[in-house]
């Protein structure tokens, strides 16, 4: 029996998928529990339908995210921080949550999940930041952080 996934079954496929299952599976699990339709020609033609319509929004989206990308590679957020000792190490840290406060007062709304730092950030110095905006398009910010002057 032929189906398409209305959902993501394991071991079976992902939503989407033209499937072929065992009858008894289709008819008493993935069609009650409305994990699947069959697969038949208006089905199918539906199911067309739907992933055209889905290419198009994910082309246009895409493209929005790739022009975000560009205008945040070229970007430098710039943070002030005490330094304690000769070897420049900070009093505190760089975190995910400051980058997003730096990149909100540069106007750019960023969620604090797609940030990539792998640890604060505790030295002086520019580092450069990925940010995954979408799919494969990602945005490479640079840090710079600086020694706050003493008043």
């Amino acid at each position: 029996m032929q189906v398409i996934l209305q959902e993501d079954v394991p071991h079976v496929g992902k939503a989407g998928d033209v499937v072929k299952v065992k009858p008894g599976y289709g008819r008493n699990f993935l069609l009650p529990q409305k994990k699947a339709v069959v697969a038949d020609p208006k089905n199918l033609k539906m199911l067309e339908h739907h992933q055209r319509v889905v290419a198009a929004g994910d082309k246009k989206r895409r493209v929005e995210f790739e022009a975000l990308a560009k205008k945040l590679s070229a970007l430098t957020v710039t943070f002030e921080r005490e330094v304690g000792g000769d070897e420049g190490k900070l009093f505190g840290a760089v975190t995910v949550k400051d980058i997003v406060e730096g990149l909100r007062k540069a106007g750019f709304t960023v969620d604090r999940h797609v940030v990539k730092l792998a640890e604060p950030i505790k030295q002086l110095g520019e580092f450069p930041l990925e940010i995954k905006l979408y799919r494969d398009v990602t945005a490479t910010v640079n840090i710079c952080v600086t020694e706050r002057k003493k008043t």
